[in-house]
């Protein structure tokens, strides 16, 4: 069965850092997929695209939303069929569930949006709280 499971959230002061992962099961990253997005839903919000790169071989693309560049970094370790969001001087509006997803080779090749991307994760929570 294929999955994206997202791993890392957790409470953390303003200021700090979290690592998040989200690790494939049942499909290789780089073969059967083009790109992996992270996206974040607070409550009474619609869910928002944080960060996107893609993943297939031979390919480079990457996005982040304005609200995150030069604070988050997405990147992928192949071998560990995961991608990583690592988010550094976190702020309490970056206080949401995240969520990983997937978007097929047949996508647009600058997946950024939620309708581009198929398979989802179950998401993990980020609270950035004193």
């Amino acid at each position: 069965q294929e999955q994206l499971v997202e791993s890392g959230g957790g409470l953390v002061q303003p200021g700090g850092s979290l690592r998040l992962a989200c690790t494939a099961s049942g499909f290789t990253l780089d073969l059967d997929y083009y790109a992996i997005g992270w996206f974040r839903q607070a409550p009474g919000k619609a869910r928002e695209g944080v960060a996107c790169m893609s993943v297939g071989v031979g390919t480079g693309y990457s996005y982040y939303v304005d609200s995150v560049k030069g604070r988050f970094t997405i990147s992928k370790v192949v071998a560990a069929n995961t991608v990583y969001l690592q988010m550094s001087s976190l702020k309490s509006e970056d206080t949401a569930v995240y969520y990983c997803a997937a978007a097929g080779w047949g996508s647009r090749k600058t997946p950024r949006y939620a309708r581009d991307f198929g398979s989802w994760g179950q998401g993990t929570q980020v609270t950035v709280s004193s």
